[in-house]
């Protein structure tokens, strides 16, 4: 059962949604610097924790790390933000408390945002950062790639292309409340649409249509859930039962599990999207526990 403190975050996040209202007169850019502005103001780096900012092949990154994280494994978090907003300012955080419970050092990059660089931007800056981290000696089994929302949409699609174009594939995809049907076509964009505290049917379809740019929303990988997946990497999937996106999550699943591939998906009675990134409640932590206990428990190579 969800804790009453999840109770009044979920309200609280009703409340702040529709303070924000506001964001939707402003330019685009003006939108991003607000979002960046109230994510640091509220979240904080755990104690110990090492940001060494960097820049591969043009696109501004961070590194995560402390003292005990293994300096040869690597997750490469791909931030959420519907392809068009968030940066390394709104996941630090989370991609923080991951590295701490997983033991394992993450590399966070900005890929470039829709609308001004829509699909296949995102894909081919994931893309480049991976063939990157190759290049530094990090072996395929040791690279993890994970991210929420968009960025877990975006994981699926670049394990998508790679699978496709026979180059070696990471060791696990990690998706929390991914994003792989950008045609909003599961039945939760209906069934949730009223207790999604965050997101809406409508807002998702405008931002789809922005990414896509002049691609079809059905195209593999801007939508994975029309993948083949057969030789896709293990999969783990954490969604919440009434996020609109449970459904992406649950197709996901089902079609990979279909084609052969390890599944670990976990719905959480009563969560919301992304609600990993909210640190102090207990539902957050225990997620987050859980991705450190998944990827210390592959099989490195």
């Amino acid at each position: 059962m969800p804790s009453f403190r999840s109770y009044l975050f979920r309200k609280g996040i009703k409340i702040g949604i529709k303070k924000l209202g506001n964001l939707k007169q402003m330019d685009i850019d003006e939108r991003r610097r607000k979002m960046d502005a109230l994510a640091m103001r509220f979240s904080k780096l755990p104690k110990n924790i090492e940001v060494e900012q960097t820049e591969i092949e043009g696109l501004y990154a961070e590194w995560i790390t402390d003292n005990k994280a293994a300096a040869n494994k690597v997750i490469l978090y791909l931030h959420g933000g519907a392809y068009g907003y968030c940066s390394a300012n709104t996941h630090r955080s989370l991609a923080a408390r991951i590295m701490q419970e997983a033991g394992v050092r993450v590399l966070l990059p900005e890929y470039r945002l829709a609308p001004e660089q829509p699909y296949p931007a995102a894909l081919e800056d994931a893309l480049c950062i991976y063939r990157w981290l190759l290049r530094q000696g990090y072996e395929p089994g040791n690279i993890f790639f994970a991210g929420d929302s968009a960025g877990g949409g975006l994981s699926v699609a670049a394990a998508l292309y790679l699978r496709d174009h026979e180059e070696p594939l990471p060791a696990a995809v990690i998706c929390l409340s991914p994003w792989v049907d950008l045609t909003s076509g599961g039945e939760s964009y209906t069934k949730n649409q009223n207790i999604d505290p965050y997101l809406n049917a409508d807002g998702a379809r405008a931002t789809a249509l922005a990414y896509a740019g002049g691609e079809k929303l059905d195209h593999p990988y801007i939508s994975p859930v029309f993948a083949d997946f057969i030789g896709f990497p293990p999969l783990f999937i954490q969604v919440g039962s009434i996020e609109i996106l449970l459904s992406d999550a649950e197709q996901l699943a089902e079609k990979a599990l279909k084609a052969g591939v390890q599944v670990d998906i976990k719905v959480w009675k009563g969560m919301w999207h992304v609600w990993q990134a909210s640190g102090r409640l207990r539902e957050s932590k225990q997620a987050i526990r859980e991705i450190g206990k998944y990827v210390k428990g592959r099989d490195y190579k």
